[in-house]
């Protein structure tokens, strides 16, 4: 009879002691990594929605559900500082008593032009966490009639966990170097960008149970992305590193996509944006292989990605991992009047 509930503990330990629920198209919650990527793109408004759904062979999977805007703000002719802001809210629910979390948080990054080919921005976040199962759902061992599971038969068993809301803090910067090879045409841009960040900054304690003191671990992410134009093609390479860890958990995902762009943007109205598909590979080592395309229409995105997961698990998911989609709209500032605008030029 106390077997399950045995079980049930061991699951949410492992919850606790393990990583937050992430995605693979990591760069694409840009939120979710670093909150100093608010604001911090070429571009004045954003707004992403990603979905996941995880270890399908187990049942009950993994859903994953996240929304973020930001904006830059404050750009001015000869200002050399902006504002970048950000709202994120995030959803996650596993298995029969849909356990999991609600996250919203408030993004601020302070972001400043270190020279005309750099920036760099410093943020912070301030949000709450809300954890919550619907533990009437579970059954029981002493419900099971003879057949199956009934149940309209009492359970004997007093559920202690409970539902609870705590703060949380974090913190993030971002550094960005960008140049390019100018002509009437198109640009052969080189990027590179370096962030860090801290989530979980103030440890909020799990309140599960009556008495809990376990303080969720803070998360540290460091991540490496590049754009590299290969001159006189339309192919571009956009490699990058993520590694992320918290508590005993870690991991590092590598991989790159090749860009292939199907036509240039207008450099002066800014009528057409440039547009391409993206087609890559990565690999979150020791755990999945994870193939990824998109789509980018300019001011329009989306893309899916598919974990083959080769974990010891495989031999229950059958190479089966996690199925995840975004979309993505984003006004640009590629146009040249608003470079000039934004470099104080006019």
């Amino acid at each position: 009879m106390k077997k399950f509930l045995l079980i049930v503990v061991l699951f949410i330990s492992s919850l606790s002691y393990s990583q937050d629920v992430h995605f693979s198209q990591i760069q694409e919650c840009p939120l979710w990594l670093n909150p100093a990527n608010a604001g911090f793109m070429n571009g004045y408004f954003r707004a992403v929605a990603n979905y996941r759904n995880q270890w399908a062979a187990m049942g009950n999977a993994y859903q994953t559900m996240a929304l973020s805007v930001d904006a830059s703000t404050l750009k001015t002719k000869k200002g050399k500082a902006y504002l970048g802001m950000g709202l994120f809210v995030f959803n996650d629910r596993a298995g029969v008593a849909k356990m999991g979390s609600t996250q919203a948080q408030i993004h601020l990054n302070a972001i400043i032009k270190t020279s005309k080919k750099s920036k760099l921005g410093g943020a912070v976040y301030l949000g709450f966490n809300q954890n919550s199962a619907n533990y009437a759902a579970l059954t029981y061992e002493s419900q099971y009639n003879g057949k199956e599971i009934d149940n309209t038969l009492g359970t004997g068993e007093a559920v202690t966990y409970a539902s609870f809301i705590n703060s949380d803090v974090g913190v993030g910067l971002n550094y960005e170097f960008s140049s390019a090879n100018i002509d009437m045409l198109r640009d052969d841009i080189f990027s590179l960008k370096i962030g860090g960040a801290v989530h979980h900054l103030n440890q909020p304690v799990q309140k599960f149970a009556s008495g809990s003191t376990y303080k969720l671990p803070m998360r540290f992410v460091g991540n490496v992305q590049s754009r590299i134009d290969i001159k006189g093609t339309k192919v571009a390479i956009l490699p990058s590193v993520i590694f992320l860890s918290q508590g005993t958990a870690s991991e590092i995902t590598v991989g790159t996509h090749v860009r292939y762009r199907f036509k240039n943007p207008t450099k002066v109205t800014g009528v057409k944006s440039e547009t391409g598909i993206n087609i890559g590979v990565y690999y979150r080592v020791g755990d999945a292989i994870i193939p990824q395309i998109n789509v980018d229409l300019g001011k329009y995105a989306v893309g899916v990605a598919y974990d083959l997961n080769i974990s010891k698990y495989k031999m229950v998911s059958n190479y089966q991992g996690g199925f995840e989609i975004y979309f993505k709209f984003m006004t640009l500032d590629d146009a040249l009047f608003k470079r000039k605008r934004e470099h104080g030029l006019n």
